[in-house]
């Protein structure tokens, strides 16, 4: 997922402090959890902590009372923030303090380089934990350094595809049948952006927007390539990359063209449009699928369906590491190689649609067979599963990939929200991130 993931990873705008993202954090705890650090064993009992992000599908789907029910002597306290943004922040600032960390740590796949090059002394070797030879052969190098120390176990990844109501659609005179909307636009995203002219054309009524926003957009063009922000030498290729250029180009077109509602996902007002049908399309990852079903709601079900992509790509995707100053590291590793075995993998896919990293999971009829009640029965291990067969094997990772993933998203926003003109925002946006790559 990822995330994930899944997750789906709500950000908040303004300024955080290490110390209101803290609080931002504990204020989310869930599964019982307080807010304390590490665990530890008392009275031959094990106490296991974690710190998740979004949905991961964890807590959501009952996966941690499983595994304490069926291992009597842990106990498992996860705190989950629902914006991944201020999680890396309070993360990042616990690292820096060698102090305030949970055993078992989420790590978004944006975030993954600069931990790998920054922080790896501070997680647990994984690489010698058994049973783990069965992901996907790239999803365990996003997190490997260069002597081969592995401090992330994968959870999910992010195949790609464009959910859509088909209510809307029909009101606007464009075809519902999944199939028939995934030919609008097949092969080309500038199809995407012409099927939302066509949908503001036709469409008779007031308050809807073609899709929620420019950035996400962007964000999935840029996902379809190996090679994104940085080249494997990990040079800074975003202003002259024909893959970035190009994916903001398209996108200030659509923000230009009066075809978004100016809604980022996952920032506030997003959700909101979710239940209120205030746009008619949003890309999706598979992660997204169990943020849609929870926010837009059961008077949604069914109006909501999937269709293919324009083009395969990869968006997200977590893992989860056990860090080296936890008192109960073996305990920790186990819980998280349990987690993310193909068996957990298939079920969280099937409560949640969080696709597996799994080549095992992958293949199994709990996924290939899988459908989607909420989003019109959608076959979604079909959709999602051709999907993934189209991700790069290579995919060059970044250290500052999230940030400079953020500072494109509200580089988007002074186009829709403030009236900038496309120039004036690349040349805040670049301002950004040189700023922030140093």
């Amino acid at each position: 997922m990822s995330r994930n993931q899944k997750l789906l990873r709500t950000r908040i705008t303004g300024a955080v402090s290490a110390v209101a993202a803290l609080g931002l954090i504990v204020g989310c705890s869930g599964g019982g959890g307080d807010s304390g650090t590490g665990g530890g064993v008392k009275d031959g009992k094990v106490t296991i902590t974690m710190g998740l992000f979004g949905v991961m599908g964890y807590k959501e789907t009952g996966l941690l009372d499983r595994y304490m029910k069926e291992n009597p002597n842990v106990t498992i306290k996860a705190e989950v923030a629902g914006d991944e943004q201020t999680y890396y922040t309070a993360l990042q600032t616990h690292l820096a303090a060698g102090s305030g960390l949970k055993d078992i740590q989420g790590i978004e796949i944006g975030r993954a380089k600069e931990l790998v090059d920054t922080q790896a002394d501070k997680f647990v070797d994984l690489a010698g934990v058994p049973g783990i030879d069965h992901y996907l052969p790239w999803k365990l190098s996003q997190v490997t350094t260069p002597d081969k120390k592995l401090i992330g176990l994968g959870t999910d990844i992010g195949p790609m595809a464009v959910c859509y109501r088909k209510d809307l659609f029909e009101q606007a005179g464009l075809p519902t049948d999944r199939n028939e909307v995934a030919k609008l636009w097949a092969g080309d995203w500038s199809k995407y952006v012409q099927a939302g002219k066509d949908f503001k054309a036709g469409f008779k009524g007031d308050g809807v927007a073609f899709m929620d926003s420019a950035s996400g957009l962007f964000n999935a063009m840029i996902y379809g390539n190996s090679e994104q922000f940085y080249d494997k030498d990990g040079k800074l290729i975003y202003r002259d990359s024909p893959t970035v250029t190009g994916a903001w180009d398209l996108a200030s077109q659509a923000a230009t063209s009066g075809l978004t509602a100016k809604l980022r996902q996952f920032q506030p007002g997003w959700d909101p449009g979710l239940a209120n049908s205030t746009f008619a399309t949003t890309v999706c990852p598979a992660w997204m699928l169990g943020h849609i079903t929870e926010k837009a709601g059961p008077k949604n079900k069914g109006k909501w369906d999937v269709a293919k992509a324009p083009k395969g790509a990869n968006w997200g995707g977590s893992f989860l590491g056990v860090m080296e100053q936890s008192p109960v590291k073996e305990e920790a590793k186990k819980l998280v190689a349990w987690l993310t075995a193909p068996e957990q993998q298939e079920f969280v896919f099937q409560k949640l649609g969080n696709f597996p990293s799994s080549q095992k999971a992958l293949t199994s009829p709990a996924v290939t067979g899988a459908k989607q009640e909420y989003f019109g029965n959608a076959p979604i291990g079909e959709i999602f599963g051709a999907a993934a067969q189209e991700i790069p094997d290579e995919q060059v990772l970044g250290r500052k990939d999230g940030t400079i993933k953020d500072i494109f998203s509200q580089g988007l926003t002074l186009i829709e929200s403030q009236n900038k003109s496309p120039e004036e925002a690349w040349k805040t946006t670049d301002e950004r991130i040189e700023k922030a790559t140093g």
